[in-house]
């Protein structure tokens, strides 16, 4: 994103009302020197601010982002570049790769849940064995169980680490 560009923008629209930056200020309960850095692109509004401006100029967030007004064939592609950018530059590498490994648990719950139930199955029936039947035996269940949760784990962790970091990394290798 061009902070110039967006606050040449900002500047363009708040003329367009007839207003001066003390005025635009008041509106938002900004002071006129906030105003002013964003105009100068020294800053970039907050989220809440490109809300309500966007709303005073009648214009999209889209439209503030990208620093210009835009067709409706040139909104959706800059709406991808905006969100890019703005993804890109607020969160951190690390924040990003934990929110994808928060989504790639809550999408795979269901699979872990069955995990969780086949592996105390055999666990259960391994003890049953081992104490109604074979002692040594319900032991090589148990056991094996226990190496078949642990490579479950594993594996299903290695499938969740690669997701996040794909996601994270755009599946091109760049943040």
């Amino acid at each position: 994103m061009d902070l110039i560009k967006i606050g040449e923008f900002l500047a363009e629209l708040r003329h367009e009302k007839n207003l001066t930056q003390e005025q635009l200020g008041e509106k938002l309960g900004v002071t006129n020197k906030t105003v002013s850095r964003w105009e100068n692109g020294n800053y970039m509004p907050p989220v809440e601010m490109l809300r309500l401006l966007s709303e005073l100029y009648s214009v999209s967030i889209n439209e503030i982002l990208s620093g210009e007004k835009l067709s409706d064939t040139e909104y959706k592609e800059k709406a991808e570049e905006n969100i890019k950018a703005v993804l890109g530059t607020s969160f951190s590498l690390k924040e990003k790769i934990e929110f994808f490994k928060e989504k790639w648990k809550k999408d795979h719950r269901l699979s872990l849940l069955l995990w969780i139930i086949v592996f105390a199955a055999v666990f259960v029936s391994g003890a049953l064995i081992g104490w109604f039947v074979w002692e040594k035996a319900g032991f090589v269940v148990c056991g094996a169980d226990c190496i078949a949760a642990a490579v479950v784990r594993i594996e299903r962790y290695n499938k969740m680490m690669a997701y996040a970091e794909q996601k994270a990394f755009d599946g091109s290798g760049k943040q």
